[in-house]
């Protein structure tokens, strides 16, 4: 296993284990895909993906983006097939060790209110929350929800 940064070449890799991660989790608040190429293809201009490579496919990955003395953390996703196999644990390191390397005293994420079992994920990891923010007007969830914001000191 392999965890790299990708490259723009592995953006529609990125899109199918991001949306195959997240459709099962999140299907009972939303209907559409999780994201789309060019929601990728724009975060790769913003930020960084971080893959896991097995066999030369793409089964997890991690969104992280570099924002000052903070950084932030998205769309951790790893193939329905592998989870609960502890690669979504080594793309958290992964993630953490590459933003502090450089320079980031925080890491910031965000969760939907609704998915519950995220809170005890993320609060193992040292994350507490921080407050809440509004879903962006695009998304349509079939239940009432909201981010709830997370943060930890990397150092």
């Amino acid at each position: 296993m392999l965890i790299r940064i990708a490259e723009i070449q592995d953006a529609t890799a990125i899109v199918a284990v991001i949306n195959a991660a997240f459709r099962p989790a999140e299907g009972f608040v939303f209907d559409d895909d999780r994201i789309d190429l060019n929601a990728v293809r724009d975060l790769l201009q913003k930020g960084a993906f971080l893959i896991a490579v097995d066999h030369a496919a793409v089964c997890g990955c991690v969104y992280v983006e570099l924002r000052a003395d903070r950084s932030y953390l998205g769309l951790l996703s790893v193939d329905p097939q592998r989870q609960k196999t502890g690669l979504g644990a080594k793309l958290m390191a992964a993630a953490e060790a590459h933003c502090a390397r450089a320079g980031s005293r925080y890491m910031d994420l965000q969760i939907v209110s609704l998915r519950k079992e995220m809170y005890g994920f993320y609060h193992r990891w040292g994350y507490t929350e921080t407050g809440t923010a509004p879903l962006p007007p695009d998304l349509n969830p079939k239940l009432p929800c909201h981010f709830v914001k997370m943060s930890k000191p990397l150092i």
